[in-house]
């Protein structure tokens, strides 16, 4: 994730090794919908409504935040499942999770959905490296930041 969020302009350096390695995330907040590693990592529901706190606290003190790329089914429903707490949605069901999906919310964030990517979503060509970067180049438009050139050249322009 990190080398994609560096070369999108998000991270001041391709690799995070630890917190004291001096990357510095750019207009970019990192969190998770879950504050455990569940078996097989996948939540259940009690698990995700326990750390729905966490969540709601941390989007919170948020407050100039244009665009939420959600990472995964589990980060999608997560974030939407706030907006319901938050009585900014009032149901979740024309909201359909696929990667690349762009919901413009009632709050006037704009939700971007991507496959999570895992070892799973990646070694499998679910999620490719070029799918992976046109989701931040797109965040990165919509949060009116100016976009560097991609370091790896794109093969074929993405029909917008």
């Amino acid at each position: 994730m990190y080398p994609v969020l560096y070369e999108t302009g998000f991270a001041s350096q391709p690799t995070a090794t630890d917190r004291n390695d001096g990357m510095k995330l750019r207009d970019l907040y990192i969190t998770a919908a879950v504050r455990c590693a569940p078996p097989d990592n996948k939540p259940l529901p009690q698990e995700l409504a326990a750390c729905s706190t966490f969540l709601d606290r941390e989007m919170a003190g948020l407050a100039d935040v244009k665009v939420v790329v959600a990472l995964g089914k589990i980060g999608f429903d997560a974030y939407l499942n706030y907006l319901k707490r938050r009585g900014l949605l009032a149901g979740k069901k024309e909201y359909v999770f696929k990667h690349g999906a762009r919901y413009y919310m009632l709050d006037g964030k704009v939700l971007l959905a991507s496959y999570h990517p895992s070892n799973q979503n990646t070694q499998t060509g679910k999620l490719t490296r070029k799918m992976f970067v046109e989701i931040f180049q797109e965040a990165a438009r919509i949060a009116d930041r100016e976009v560097e050139a991609p370091l790896v050249p794109a093969r074929s322009p993405v029909p917008r």
